[in-house]
């Protein structure tokens, strides 16, 4: 499209307004959209794709442009990033501006700044992956996400989906691990499909569908999704019961509860029951202790493998708070094993990449548990006729698996 001096204006309005990191990303610039509404449909467009290259390449950004100012950034990011010729922006961008970008060598910047994170997350990848296995995991991180759907497997096949899509001219593929995986090309606007007003399909990452298999829950057992949120693992559990036993999807949060009884009632499910919980210690989960034939607990993380999706998550997190969340991953996972009964089995995942949040936190539980121990999840998967190389405990990685960067760990109640 035709750069003009007006869309340039706007896209460093909302670029200005999302680095002052006051709250994430995506909410900062709808409201900017939404207080401009005079944009039209591909201005929206180019301006979100500019935003959010600089978001996931701020550093070498910075470095290229030398200037953390958003014209700068914008200038880098449409020369380096978005492919835009220097004709293009003759006249809208400074040459002295333009002649600097152009000189600069990504071979001579810094390792973090190669790698486009802060210099803290770096040295941990580094120090826990080796040099070049950060530099992979970074590389993989900078990419943008594909669009993945899960099949509503309860009430239609993935087969027929896919045919579905064909017929309308949908590029879609089977994904390559979770059974009931779609991955769309391009990011068609698939909440206004008749398939997913229906409840027939839903927009799930593949590694975040593959822990209801990790759990892997039967008929007419009673299970509890422990920090349920908007509810997409608890949907994925529902499917794999097929309406029958009972599901307790369990937050904090009464209002997210509440997105996820309006999807359980579009998915046609009825065997989920949300509770808001008032804290570690609530009373309904006290009395349901040693009661649940299984518990996932997806804990709140650092969320850094939704890096591609969220690159913001890494300027507005800083190390202090990586350490207070794996204290209250450690009291969440405590909590959640209560309600495990002999046998029964517990799932801890993060969609983290740090040790911190992820080994040792599973470490520290298994000493304060004794009670509990270790599932092979490559076992577990291999069982469902999910064979996937990951690990053991689960990881799953963007530059390898292609999925969001995720941790997961099983265990059974001795």
């Amino acid at each position: 499209m035709r750069l003009t001096a007006a869309l340039l204006s706007h896209a460093e309005a909302a670029l200005r307004e999302i680095l002052r990191f006051a709250g994430p990303a995506d909410q900062v610039l709808s409201r900017h959209f939404r207080s401009h509404r005079q944009l039209g449909q591909h201005d929206r467009g180019f301006i979100a794709e500019a935003v959010f290259a600089v978001l996931r390449r701020k550093r070498s950004l910075e470095a290229a442009s030398g200037s953390a100012e958003p014209a700068g950034l914008l200038a880098a990011a449409l020369l380096r990033v978005l492919g835009h010729s220097g004709r293009s922006l003759d006249g809208l961008v400074e040459a002295s501006l333009l002649a600097r970008i152009r000189k600069a060598r990504t071979e001579d910047m810094p390792d973090a700044v190669r790698a486009d994170l802060p210099d803290w997350l770096w040295e941990r990848l580094a120090n826990q992956h080796g040099r070049d296995g950060a530099m992979l995991i970074a590389q993989g991180l900078l990419s943008a996400a594909p669009l993945d759907l899960r099949v509503n497997l309860a009430r239609t096949g993935r087969e027929a989906v896919l045919e579905r899509f064909a017929g309308e001219g949908l590029d879609a593929a089977p994904t390559g691990y979770s059974p009931a995986g779609i991955r769309l090309a391009g990011k068609p606007p698939i909440n206004r499909h008749p398939l997913f007003a229906d409840g027939l399909i839903e927009v799930q990452d593949e590694g975040s569908q593959l822990l209801a298999w990790l759990l892997a829950p039967r008929r007419g057992e009673m299970i509890a999704d422990y920090c349920a949120g908007a509810g997409g693992k608890t949907l994925a559990i529902a499917m794999l019961m097929r309406g029958t036993g009972r599901i307790y999807a369990m937050d904090v949060s009464a209002r997210r509860l509440a997105a996820l009884q309006l999807r359980a009632a579009r998915a046609q499910i009825s065997n989920v029951h949300s509770v808001a919980l008032s804290g570690d210690n609530d009373s309904r989960v006290k009395r349901l202790a040693g009661k649940l034939d299984r518990v996932l607990v997806d804990a709140p993380c650092g969320g850094f493998g939704t890096l591609r999706r969220n690159p913001d998550l890494k300027w507005r997190h800083a190390p202090a708070a990586i350490a207070e969340l794996a204290q209250k991953q450690l009291r969440i996972l405590r909590s959640a094993a209560r309600l495990v009964k002999p046998r029964g089995r517990l799932v801890y995942a993060t969609c983290s990449i740090l040790q911190e949040e992820n080994e040792a936190v599973t470490e520290a539980f298994l000493a304060a548990e004794p009670g509990f121990a270790v599932l092979s999840c490559s076992e577990l998967l291999a069982a469902q006729q999910i064979p996937l190389e990951a690990g053991d405990p689960l990881r799953l990685w963007p530059h390898v698996h292609g999925t969001d960067g995720f941790f997961a760990a099983a265990f059974q109640r001795n």
